[in-house]
């Protein structure tokens, strides 16, 4: 189901999340990639997973993707973590974006949880 409608046009999940993964480069987020989920699992078509080397970077990279997004007329519907947690979830339906320092994605090791998923894009 598309995440926006207008007359205009319609934003489909997979060019939500390529979005994602442009405004997030631009904004020097690391170690960007982008999962596909729709064969794995029932609650999101997409992970959108990068880096940030300090909470202050994380917070930006939050702040930059939800106006992004916003300006585009898709919302966010609910985010988790804070960023000198180290971590920020961001919920935008069918596109689901961790925002992650480098410790904690070691930790939390999602591309290994989700080693099924295929890889559509990975920025470095």
């Amino acid at each position: 189901m598309p995440l926006f409608r207008s007359e205009e046009f319609t934003l489909e999940p997979l060019e939500v999340a390529q979005f994602i993964v442009d405004v997030a480069a631009d904004r020097l987020a690391e170690d960007i990639l982008l999962l596909d989920l729709r064969s794995l699992a029932p609650f999101a078509d997409y992970f959108v997973i990068m880096s940030a080397e300090s909470s202050r970077q994380i917070e930006a990279l939050e702040e930059d993707l939800t106006q992004a997004l916003k300006d585009s007329g898709v919302i966010r519907h609910r985010r988790e973590g804070t960023p000198s947690s180290g971590w920020v979830l961001l919920d935008f339906s069918d596109v689901i974006v961790h925002i992650f320092s480098p410790e904690e994605r070691e930790f939390y090791d999602l591309e290994r949880l989700w080693q099924r998923a295929p890889q559509v894009v990975r920025v470095l």
